[in-house]
């Protein structure tokens, strides 16, 4: 049998969680490689300078470091949904690059306020929400899902990180009326595919192979 590729992932990491959804919506197995990112093993470093997680190994020196990658990757392996050319594909790619890029600052401020002292959380938050949050909620009242009558690639890219932002404060997050936005994420919450996305599994051990997954 060929080596299945391999997988280094952190089960908390919203990159992480993107790149598994891909996998699984794709069917594609992997050898999955649980990290400690306070102890990296020598054959992540060895694959990705960053060090950062997701990375996924093909094998014959091909690696993708980028969720993004390791996602379109997987689903052109196979898109038994067509997650790749459902919704509207400018205005996706817009949400998922301001998800990346604009929104991660004020998530990433929101969740660590202590550390950002210039400003209040709620003035993190209040930007956050301006950035992303509201134009992703208007896309969803027509349909529930940025892929019209299902998700799409888009919908799984964004769902990790606007669940990390719902986790910081979840009494912010029912007083705020982004109600097609709370809906689409108790979905994506109460899915096969996230749950079994976030099985939990030990720390890989150098020297060891990693379990196949989805097991």
């Amino acid at each position: 049998m060929p080596a299945l590729p391999i997988l280094y992932s952190f089960r908390r990491c919203p990159y992480a969680i993107r790149a598994r959804l891909a996998l699984l919506q794709a069917g594609v197995a992997v050898e999955l490689r649980e990290v400690d990112l306070r102890c990296k093993p020598t054959e992540l470093l060895a694959c990705s300078r960053a060090a950062t997680v997701p990375v996924l190994d093909l094998g014959g020196g091909q690696v993708l470091t980028q969720s993004l990658d390791i996602a379109r990757w997987a689903l052109t392996q196979h898109d038994p949904d067509g997650w790749l050319i459902r919704g509207d594909a400018a205005r996706d790619s817009l949400l998922v690059s301001t998800t990346d890029g604009e929104f991660k600052h004020w998530l990433d401020r929101t969740k660590y306020a202590e550390r950002f002292p210039e400003q209040r959380a709620e003035v993190y938050r209040a930007a956050a929400e301006r950035c992303l949050i509201e134009p992703l909620d208007a896309a969803l009242r027509a349909t529930g899902h940025l892929g019209d009558n299902g998700y799409n690639w888009a919908d799984a890219a964004i769902f990790p990180f606007v669940r990390q932002f719902a986790a910081i404060d979840a009494d912010a997050w029912t007083a705020a009326p982004w109600m097609a936005t709370r809906r689409w994420l108790d979905r994506w919450l109460g899915s096969p595919l996230f749950a079994t996305c976030m099985v939990k599994l030990p720390v890989w051990q150098a020297g060891a192979p990693g379990p196949r997954w989805p097991g």
